[in-house]
Protein backbone atom coordinates (compact mmCIF):
# COMPACT_ATOMS: atom_id res chain seq x y z
CA UNK A 1 0.00 0.00 0.00
CA UNK A 2 1.31 3.77 -0.70
CA UNK A 3 1.23 6.53 1.59
CA UNK A 4 -1.05 8.17 -0.16
CA UNK A 5 -3.62 5.08 0.17
CA UNK A 6 -2.28 4.59 3.33
CA UNK A 7 -3.41 8.54 4.71
CA UNK A 8 -6.56 8.23 2.86
CA UNK A 9 -7.78 4.76 4.67
CA UNK A 10 -6.15 6.81 7.30
CA UNK A 11 -8.76 9.94 7.38
CA UNK A 12 -11.67 7.60 6.51
CA UNK A 13 -10.57 5.54 9.91
CA UNK A 14 -10.89 8.72 11.32
CA UNK A 15 -14.27 10.08 10.25
CA UNK A 16 -16.02 6.65 10.60
CA UNK A 17 -14.66 7.39 14.12
CA UNK A 18 -16.73 10.05 14.56
CA UNK A 19 -19.71 8.53 12.99
CA UNK A 20 -19.27 5.77 15.66
CA UNK A 21 -19.52 8.28 18.33
CA UNK A 22 -22.55 9.44 16.71
CA UNK A 23 -23.95 5.85 16.72
CA UNK A 24 -23.43 5.11 20.13
CA UNK A 25 -25.90 8.48 21.38
CA UNK A 26 -28.11 7.15 18.85
CA UNK A 27 -27.74 3.23 20.16
CA UNK A 28 -29.35 4.99 23.92
CA UNK A 29 -26.65 2.63 25.91
CA UNK A 30 -27.19 0.08 23.11
CA UNK A 31 -30.54 -0.50 23.89
CA UNK A 32 -31.61 0.48 19.86
CA UNK A 33 -30.80 -2.49 17.91
CA UNK A 34 -30.75 -1.18 14.87
CA UNK A 35 -28.42 1.56 15.68
CA UNK A 36 -26.48 -0.71 17.88
CA UNK A 37 -25.90 -2.82 14.64
CA UNK A 38 -24.87 0.17 13.03
CA UNK A 39 -22.49 1.27 15.72
CA UNK A 40 -20.85 -1.84 16.02
CA UNK A 41 -20.35 -1.95 11.89
CA UNK A 42 -18.49 1.45 12.55
CA UNK A 43 -16.22 0.50 14.91
CA UNK A 44 -15.04 -2.70 13.47
CA UNK A 45 -14.75 -1.02 9.78
CA UNK A 46 -12.35 1.77 11.49
CA UNK A 47 -10.48 -0.19 13.90
CA UNK A 48 -9.83 -2.77 10.00
CA UNK A 49 -8.89 0.70 8.31
CA UNK A 50 -6.64 1.91 11.03
CA UNK A 51 -4.66 -1.40 11.70
CA UNK A 52 -4.26 -1.28 7.59
CA UNK A 53 -2.76 2.19 7.67
CA UNK A 54 -0.34 0.77 10.41
CA UNK A 55 1.62 -1.77 8.13
CA UNK A 56 2.87 1.89 5.94
CA UNK A 57 2.70 4.94 8.63
CA UNK A 58 3.99 5.19 12.18
CA UNK A 59 1.66 4.16 14.90
CA UNK A 60 2.67 7.19 16.77
CA UNK A 61 1.56 9.49 14.02
CA UNK A 62 -1.21 7.22 12.86
CA UNK A 63 -2.71 7.15 16.37
CA UNK A 64 -3.07 10.50 16.96
CA UNK A 65 -4.38 11.67 13.42
CA UNK A 66 -6.86 9.18 13.59
CA UNK A 67 -7.80 10.20 17.42
CA UNK A 68 -7.86 13.91 16.29
CA UNK A 69 -9.77 13.53 13.26
CA UNK A 70 -12.49 11.33 15.32
CA UNK A 71 -12.36 13.93 18.33
CA UNK A 72 -12.43 16.93 16.12
CA UNK A 73 -15.76 15.31 14.40
CA UNK A 74 -17.15 14.49 17.00
CA UNK A 75 -17.21 17.84 18.71
CA UNK A 76 -18.92 18.83 14.98
CA UNK A 77 -21.11 16.40 14.72
CA UNK A 78 -22.47 17.22 18.08
CA UNK A 79 -22.87 20.44 18.01
CA UNK A 80 -24.87 19.89 14.60
CA UNK A 81 -26.85 16.85 15.35
CA UNK A 82 -27.76 17.70 18.97
CA UNK A 83 -27.55 21.16 19.67
CA UNK A 84 -24.55 20.56 21.63
CA UNK A 85 -22.71 24.26 22.30
CA UNK A 86 -20.67 26.33 19.89
CA UNK A 87 -18.45 28.60 21.74
CA UNK A 88 -15.25 30.05 21.14
CA UNK A 89 -13.59 27.32 23.28
CA UNK A 90 -14.77 24.63 21.68
CA UNK A 91 -13.81 26.22 18.60
CA UNK A 92 -10.31 27.09 19.90
CA UNK A 93 -9.88 23.51 20.96
CA UNK A 94 -11.16 22.12 17.61
CA UNK A 95 -8.50 24.47 15.75
CA UNK A 96 -5.37 23.08 18.08
CA UNK A 97 -6.74 19.21 17.47
CA UNK A 98 -6.24 20.37 13.61
CA UNK A 99 -3.12 22.14 14.50
CA UNK A 100 -1.63 19.31 16.06
CA UNK A 101 -2.73 16.87 13.28
CA UNK A 102 -1.56 19.40 10.58
CA UNK A 103 2.33 19.68 12.76
CA UNK A 104 2.10 15.51 12.92
CA UNK A 105 1.53 15.10 8.66
CA UNK A 106 4.29 18.24 7.91
CA UNK A 107 7.29 17.72 10.27
CA UNK A 108 9.69 15.38 9.79
CA UNK A 109 10.30 12.16 11.86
Amino acid sequence: MSQATAWILLITAGLLDAAWAVSMKYAEGYTRLGWTAVSLMLLAAFVYLLGKTLTVLPVGTAYAVWSGIGAAGTVILGILLFGEAFTLGRVAGIALVVAGIVALKRLPG
